[in-house]
């Protein structure tokens, strides 16, 4: 038998990004510095304005570092250009949309996207959660759309993920693959699904996070335990540089959203109270003017203490130990799902986006190889204990790791399995 025909990307030289913000402006940076020719689009002029400052400024900090010379800056600045009509993407190779995260926008979007585009231009949504199929739908053209979730800040951090929907082609995956590496940046292919793997990911961990704080401990507690485990930051700090009003938008997207008053209750409370994180100098914790320092508050400790009484939860120590195993158990866990799904081809896939966009402790080689080096056994373990504290609701072991403590094997070993069947 011979080999496998290999898939060819499209040809990708104009770039159309719509939406200005801070992650469009990022995407826009990547792509200019990387040699393409960028239109950059927005309806709303002042905030085009600002998109086209921000790469300006970006790019500025890049020849400060010593990553760019002044003069190829120069040049990659010229290749943006700024555009306040979507019919400027007419004829784009490939348009890469960064609009707000809401369903109902993004469709409305890429319904204009499916009339307005040329046949064969490859149609991406920077969407971090969103249903890529209910997008590829409203555009009429599934085949030429995909997921290109970046990462924060977008023209510095390298992991995309590429999203394959349910339609789309061989060639748009391969197209996207070969972007991103131009880009300098690493993609990883992954399925669809709410958050697809960072993110459904760190929706288990940061589960744990919210109930440890009404629970008893504090936020810089939690982030104390798992920043000297390796972590880059404390959920709680990330949560407050990402903005806790981002998670709270997309909370409200979702469908499945688990029926439990205690859910993500704390960061609710927090954005309810005009606490939204770094921007607004408060959230989990307060910070100085100017400075990124996270400063434990007393007024967020009296806060969450309220609301455990208001919702019944008895308040105790915690310690360092429990904090870690309940946020990394939990973060195996839906690794394992995610691999028994499909929604990630490897263990080697999942350890890649945790170590490259979520910051998990290189040295430990990201959470499926951590869970290989301590034992898959001390995960299941691990998890039946807690199932036995806090009930199955949460803590109910994946299947798939069930049967590799049964087999007495490792993910690698099951992705050697695997691949060996292929």
């Amino acid at each position: 038998m011979g080999a496998s025909p290999v898939t060819l990307p499209r040809e990708v030289r104009q770039v159309g990004v719509l939406g200005a913000g801070t992650m469009g402006a990022g995407i826009a940076t990547s792509l200019a510095t990387a040699g393409f020719d960028v239109t950059l689009v927005d309806t709303n002029p002042a905030a085009l304005k600002a998109g086209v400052e921000r790469v300006r400024s970006f790019i500025a900090a890049a020849v400060d570092k010593g990553r760019l010379s002044a003069q190829y800056a120069e040049i990659a600045s010229a290749r943006v250009r700024p555009d306040e009509g979507i019919d400027a993407l007419r004829e784009m190779d490939l348009v890469i949309e960064a609009v707000f995260e809401s369903l109902a926008v993004k469709r409305e979007v890429f319904a204009s996207l499916g009339r307005i585009c040329r046949k064969g231009a490859v149609l991406a949504s920077n969407t971090s959660t969103l249903d890529i199929d209910a997008i590829a739908a409203a555009s009429g053209r599934g085949p030429d759309v995909v997921g290109m979730h970046f990462f924060s800040p977008a023209h510095i951090m390298k992991l995309v993920e590429i999203v394959r929907g349910g339609a789309t082609a061989a060639d748009v995956i391969a197209t996207a693959q070969d972007l991103s590496r131009r880009m300098g940046k690493l993609g990883v292919v992954v399925g669809n699904c709410f958050g697809f793997v960072g993110n459904r990911m760190l929706y288990a961990y940061g589960r744990e996070n919210q109930l440890l704080m009404l629970e008893g401990a504090s936020p810089a507690q939690i982030d104390a335990a798992l920043e000297s485990f390796g972590m880059a930051m404390g959920p709680n700090a990330v949560g407050d540089l990402a903005g806790l009003d981002v998670g709270y938008s997309v909370r409200r997207e979702r469908k499945d959203r688990p029926d439990d008053p205690r859910y993500y209750r704390v960061a609710d409370l927090l954005v309810e109270a005009g606490r939204l994180g770094q921007k607004s100098g408060r959230g989990a914790f307060t910070y100085a003017q100017g400075s990124r320092k996270p400063i434990p508050d007393p007024e967020v400790d009296a806060m969450i203490a309220a609301e455990s009484l208001r919702l019944g939860i008895p308040r105790r120590a915690i310690q360092e130990e429990e904090i870690r195993e309940r946020c990394l158990y939990a973060l195996i866990n839906e690794g394992a799902r995610i691999l028994e799904e499909g929604i990630a081809d490897s263990p080697a896939d999942i350890d890649a986006i945790w170590c490259n966009g979520y910051g998990f402790p290189r040295s430990r080689g990201g959470p499926m190889t951590y869970a290989d080096t301590i034992g898959p056994a001390t995960v299941l373990d691990g998890i039946q204990g807690l199932a036995q504290v806090n009930g199955t609701k949460y803590w109910t072991p994946a299947p798939l790791l069930s049967d590799i403590c049964a087999r007495a094997e490792t993910f690698s070993d099951w992705a050697g399995r695997r691949t060996s069947r292929e």
